[in-house]
């Protein structure tokens, strides 16, 4: 037996050293999750320079500037023309680091021995490094720091791990940069030993810092979800108990075997194993609100050691309670034409969703505090918290009233020139006030425009009615004129008028068409009584044609209205120039005689002179 074990120890040191043949070079961070540490250097605080403990390095304590071969343990790195940084550690005052100064020859400058560790157990060493030398020292020609870590079993025999840093240039600007390397302990093995060696020669340049060596262990990282693939639930009191089926989820990236125990919290702080769940799987009744997680290893002999086991994420279950039915703010009584909505109250995690009856009924406005209805009745709302969608198990009823407001109506009123109007907001017993000021229903306006009144009834309720004033104006005769048979009155204005030439019989149109001759007094009204124009014309028309055959139908050529005129002078010639007719000053009515005796059907021209005005043509005698 004891030699079966010695066979399998030899194997496993093999398989170990095969595994991490290719990764001696290899740096890296654990890929999983990293627990808290278990091993930290700081190099502690202080500002003298102190020494390592014995044997943890080959090099010679400095208690002044530290040359090749010599190392010091300082909170200052200003020496010789290095960058002066502080530690690396957070929160220090006045933290040390090692410093070193390469010696000539590449080889080991410190160790140290790393116990309590479990077996069969993956760890993460890492360090910070930082190259001290200036990127303008050694005349720009600095020799870059390279430093190798290697992870040995407690015999110092077997190396579990290995890697370098690769070339650290001098910068300009220096920088603390972390480094690490996984690796994992053999069976029966709680010890392994750290050593750091320098891979680059001495001389001008190759001069380093290291601050926070860390070891944690390492292992996968693992999340928990219900069969909803949710990492917490929110579950009403009213589904208690709730069946809570989880299972936790190795992300596989360090562990190659698993053991689990599970544990419940209350509060986060303080957990407590669960009697006989060390399955991947956890299946129980939960009541109250309380937290899950599980400890994970890959031996199950490292689940009762928190230095060799990880803890998963944490799966929480909050049992919510009822909410209660919203507070309402109370009923609103608002004015027709307002818009102030309905508001409840509740805590902040408790949204609000409004219906329109008691139980049931539409679904009107959701996730909302305050409703604005557009009609006024009974309004129901809902309680809903935003974990879990836990329903009140009531509805709390908000009434809208909706105060009749006063009943207005705009108008348009008109008013002639130079005179005032009455306007009123034709409504009793409100307030009132108008755009110009005044509080009475009623105001006396003599400039038009557009005049406003807001209305107020006793509730309060306010509309606005806006009365359109508009003066009319008097008509102005611009022109009468004839044309043809036709008399034209133009104005000089505009208006809503009607027009005469009698001063009894209105019409539309300033145009009286096959008017009569004479003398004439035009009219010219507003419609709405605001004034009227007259002026006296003379309408003056020469016959085309005339038919002396005694039909009393155009008998004779006459000149109606000739005679109103102050003087006149009438000629009638034949197509060859002989004066048939005249007449000076006299009304003109010829018969188409001459000398007693019928001219013949003809064409007979007229020279007609009325007050200096000569006016010549010729019309037609049809018999």
């Amino acid at each position: 037996m004891k030699n079966d074990k010695l066979l399998l120890k030899i194997i496993i040191i093999f398989i170990v050293l095969f595994s991490f043949e290719d990764g001696y070079a290899q740096l890296g961070f654990c890929n999983g999750n990293s627990g808290d540490p278990i091993f930290t250097e700081t190099f502690g605080t202080g500002t003298t320079q102190t020494p390592l403990p014995a044997g943890t390095t080959t090099y010679t304590f400095s208690s002044a500037t530290p040359n090749d071969g010599f190392y010091t343990v300082s909170s200052s790195t200003a020496f010789f023309d290095w960058h002066d940084v502080p530690d690396h550690t957070e929160g220090d005052t006045n933290g040390k680091c090692l410093i070193v100064n390469a010696d000539f020859t590449a080889g080991e400058f410190y160790r140290t021995t790393i116990i309590g560790l479990c077996e069969n157990t993956s760890y993460e060493f890492s360090a910070f490094l930082i190259n001290l030398s200036r990127s303008t020292g050694c005349g720009g020609n600095n020799i870059p720091i390279n430093v190798r870590f290697e992870i040995w079993d407690d015999t110092d025999t077997t190396l579990l791990a290995s890697g370098d840093t690769g070339e650290i240039d001098a910068q300009a600007t220096p920088n603390w940069e972390q480094y690490g390397l996984v690796f994992q302990t053999l069976p029966a093995q709680t010890e392994v030993i750290l050593k750091m060696r320098n891979n680059g020669a001495g001389g001008c340049g190759n001069d380093l810092a290291i601050d926070d060596i860390v070891f944690k262990s390492c292992g996968d990282n693992v999340t928990i979800e219900d069969t909803s693939n949710e990492s917490d639930v929110f579950i009403c009191e009213t589904q208690t108990p709730y069946n809570l089926n989880l299972q936790a989820n190795p992300d596989g990236t360090i562990f190659n075997t698993y053991a689990y125990q599970w544990e419940t919290s209350t509060d986060g702080i303080n957990w407590t194993e669960i009697v006989g769940e060390t399955n991947q799987n956890l299946n129980i009744n939960v009541n109250t609100t309380s937290l899950y997680r599980v400890k994970v290893a890959e031996d199950a002999i490292n689940l009762a050691n928190a230095l060799c086991n990880v803890i998963s994420d944490e799966f929480s279950i909050t049992i919510v309670p009822t909410p209660s039915a919203p507070v309402s703010n109370g009923d609103i009584t608002i004015c027709e034409n307002e818009n102030q909505p309905l508001e409840v109250t509740v805590p902040t995690d408790i949204t609000v969703n409004w219906y329109d009856a008691v139980s049931g009924g539409n679904l009107l406005e959701e996730n909302n505090t305050s409703f604005s209805p557009e009609n006024e009745g009974v309004y129901y709302a809902e309680a809903i918290s935003i974990n879990g969608n836990c329903i009140s198990n009531t509805r709390t009823a908000v009434t809208l009233t909706f105060s009749q407001s006063p009943q207005v109506f705009d108008e348009a009123v008109f008013f002639c020139q130079d005179e005032s109007v009455e306007i009123s907001a034709n409504i009793n017993n409100m307030s009132y006030i108008w755009n110009t000021g005044e509080t009475t229903e009623s105001i006396t306006v003599s400039t038009e425009g557009v005049y406003t009144v807001d209305v107020t009834n006793l509730d309060g309720c306010t509309v606005a009615k806006t009365i359109e004033v508009t003066q009319l104006d008097a008509p102005i005769i611009a022109e009468v004129y004839t044309e043809n048979n036709d008399l034209i009155i133009t104005t000089e204005n505009v208006g809503d008028f009607s027009y005469s030439v009698d001063g009894i019989d209105y019409q539309n149109s300033p145009v009286f068409e096959n008017l009569e001759g004479g003398r004439y007094t035009v009219y010219v009204r507003e419609n709405s009584d605001c004034g009227i124009d007259t002026q006296t014309f003379i309408h003056f028309i020469v016959p085309k044609f005339f038919t002396p055959n005694n039909d009393t139908y155009h008998d004779t050529w006459r000149l109606k209205g000739i005679e109103f005129y102050a003087s006149s002078e009438v000629q009638i010639f034949d197509r060859y120039g002989k004066l048939l007719f005249y007449r000076k000053n006299k009304p003109i009515s010829w018969d188409g005689m001459f000398r007693e005796q019928p001219l013949p059907t003809s064409d007979y021209w007229y020279v007609i002179n009325i007050n200096g005005q000569r006016r010549v043509g010729h019309f037609t005698l049809k018999r």
